[in-house]
């Protein structure tokens, strides 16, 4: 299973990424060097790194995504609600709810969105 936390760097890689996708990887070393001041090393350490997570993939020099950036922070929020709120979406409301008043567009916008899936 693929792990869908990045630091913050590696977010702004992921970002370089997605923003240019597909990329060859050369490319990519330049957007990097440009935009992060990394070394070539660099940038495939953090490739690498991020394919084995499963994240990306680079085939014959070419970098692409194997899930979107809508996708995972998708997947990310799902992550979070496992390890905080047993998965419960209605936990997570209630606690945030709790710390913040929900405006009337923020129940409404959340009454919309239950109607939507149901």
């Amino acid at each position: 299973m693929a792990e869908y936390r990045l630091g913050e760097v590696e977010m702004r890689f992921a970002d370089i990424i997605w923003e240019n996708e597909p990329v060859a990887s050369g490319e990519l070393v330049k957007l990097c060097e440009r935009e992060l001041k990394w070394k070539k090393s660099t940038t495939y350490t953090v490739l690498k790194r991020l394919c084995e997570r499963q994240i990306f993939q680079n085939v014959d020099g070419v970098v692409s995504s194997l899930i979107s950036k809508e996708q995972f922070q998708l997947k990310k929020g799902e992550e979070f609600l496992d390890e905080n709120y047993g998965g419960s979406l209605p936990s997570f409301v209630a606690a945030f709810a709790s710390k913040k008043k929900l405006s009337k567009a923020d129940i409404d916008s959340l009454r919309k969105i239950i109607e939507e899936s149901k």
